[in-house]
């Protein structure tokens, strides 16, 4: 066998398309790189540009912050108010309530399903008139310009499942987050930072055993420019950005449009998109060098903001930090911000932990919404607070012992809430029946939620789609209808 002969025995289908002399490599090239090469022609960074048609038609939201309150936040202690509850304290949860549905194993196997009431007191707030928990004074103060979901209802019973389902539209993971698809299509207007950033904090007491999965903000089977930024809560932000000693930001430069050339020699080999998101990738971590070390100077922040914020604004890693870089970040025009809070899983400990966590989530989530209110920034930007389940109404553990009182899981009905680009200010969708257990008005399911939020970016959820393994995946699966209820 000759050389010649060798090497065509053993040349890959990838490295066929990709040399194929009748033009099936240039072709798949340009249609891979055809999105940075109009950003390079606009004098855009690569990555900048979203599809080209979207957005689909005129968006009401610009940008996206999301609150995830992982653990799950109990509905019926915070914003679902069910006063008809006190009649049935410590009663068995009526069977043609509870109506043989699943929870998770903690509570599956329990003999006895006891009501328990709210743990808070409630108020009117507003000239909404929406009931809020006293444990959130400062989201009570904003409630006029909120819009309560209290008809939210999922499929999954566990955390990491029920995350992935809000955020991906799948409770298994490898389906691209929620982020990705908003990124893919419609690319970010920020130049020196990532379109789609995540952030994450906890309770100082590390309550809540919850772990913060990478695939929660992944980007799946699209490229993975489009996967979310990790900021860190300690130190610098985002590892490698600076220079090794030694090297001077001249020099790294040169190093690195010496390294883009062998990347696109090699991109226009094998036209594998993942060679041009790593060309990207090392762009954009030279352009933060730059950009974050700004992003994260809060001394030219009004001392009445940082009071805002309340005392923990300071303390990187915390939720208020995180609420005031989320500010920060959705300024300079990043399309996608998630702030992920763990310490919601009140098994056991929802007479001491619950407060603890309102008190730490409360006054920076309103905060956020004054303040990108008080900037004109509002009117653009989506701000959702919520859990991916609720939390149920009866007790888990043993009613005499109050300390160690908890709630399970529950898919079946809760609350969340938006804010600002494009959703009804003031506004109550939805509702639960008497218990708080089941939807019996409105009802929205993730992948309504999900549909919605795309509606309000400018993108028919049904039409941004990416094939993969045969067929055309979107966010929202084969479901989803726009909850026009909460649109202004």
């Amino acid at each position: 066998m000759t050389p010649q002969q060798a090497r065509a025995a053993h040349l890959t289908r990838r490295q066929f398309f990709s040399k194929s002399a009748v033009g099936i490599g240039g072709a798949a090239l340009a249609s891979l790189l055809e999105q940075d090469m109009q950003a390079a022609t606009s004098g855009l960074p690569t990555g900048i540009r979203g599809l080209e048609g979207l957005p689909h038609f005129a968006p009401k939201a610009k940008r996206v912050i999301y609150l995830l309150q992982n653990g799950a936040p109990p509905h019926l202690d915070t914003f679902d108010w069910k006063p008809e509850m006190e009649k049935f304290r410590g009663q068995e949860i009526p069977a043609s309530v509870l109506g043989g549905k699943r929870f998770s194993t903690m509570t599956q196997g329990q003999k006895q399903k006891l009501v328990l009431p709210a743990i808070t007191t409630f108020k009117q707030y507003g000239k909404s008139g929406a009931w809020v928990s006293d444990y959130l004074p400062h989201m009570a103060g904003i409630a006029d310009d909120l819009c309560f979901v209290k008809s939210m209802h999922t499929e999954a019973v566990n955390h990491a499942p029920a995350i992935s389902f809000f955020l991906s539209g799948s409770e298994q993971p490898g389906r691209p987050s929620m982020g990705a698809w908003a990124t893919y299509g419609l690319g970010t207007e920020s130049q020196n930072l990532p379109g789609f950033v995540v952030m994450t904090s906890r309770d100082k007491e590390s309550s809540c055993g919850q772990i913060f999965y990478d695939f929660y903000w992944g980007s799946g089977f699209l490229p993975s420019k489009y996967q979310g930024v990790r900021f860190r809560g300690s130190g610098d932000p985002v590892l490698y950005l600076s220079n090794p000693d030694g090297m001077s930001r001249e020099v790294r430069r040169g190093l690195l449009d010496d390294l883009a050339k062998l990347n696109e020699e090699h991109s226009a080999e094998y036209a594998d998109p993942e060679i041009a998101t790593r060309i990207a990738q090392y762009e954009m971590a030279y352009k933060m060098q730059a950009s974050v070390p700004e992003l994260t100077d809060f001394s030219k922040e009004k001392p009445e903001t940082l009071e805002m914020y309340g005392p923990d604004v300071m303390r990187q890693g915390s939720f208020a930090y995180n609420c005031l870089m989320a500010r920060r970040l959705a300024e300079r025009g990043v399309r996608f911000i998630q702030c992920f809070h763990a310490g919601w899983d009140h098994h056991s400990n929802l007479s001491t932990q619950f407060k603890i966590q309102c008190r730490d989530t409360d006054q920076p989530s309103a905060a956020l919404v004054r303040d990108l209110k008080q900037r004109g920034l509002l009117d653009d930007t989506l701000v959702i607070w919520g859990g991916e389940f609720g939390r149920t109404p009866f007790l888990q553990g043993d009613i005499k012992d109050v300390k160690r009182w908890g709630r399970d899981h529950h898919p079946y009905g809760f609350t969340i809430w938006m804010a600002g680009g494009g959703i009804k200010p003031g506004i109550t969708h939805g509702a639960t029946d008497d218990f708080g257990f089941n939807v019996v008005r409105d009802p929205v399911h993730v992948h309504d939620f999900q549909a919605t939020v795309m509606h309000l970016l400018g993108v028919d959820h049904e039409r941004l789609t990416f094939r993969f393994q045969g067929r055309q995946f979107r966010l929202t699966d084969i479901h989803g209808k726009i909850v026009k209820g909460v649109l202004a």
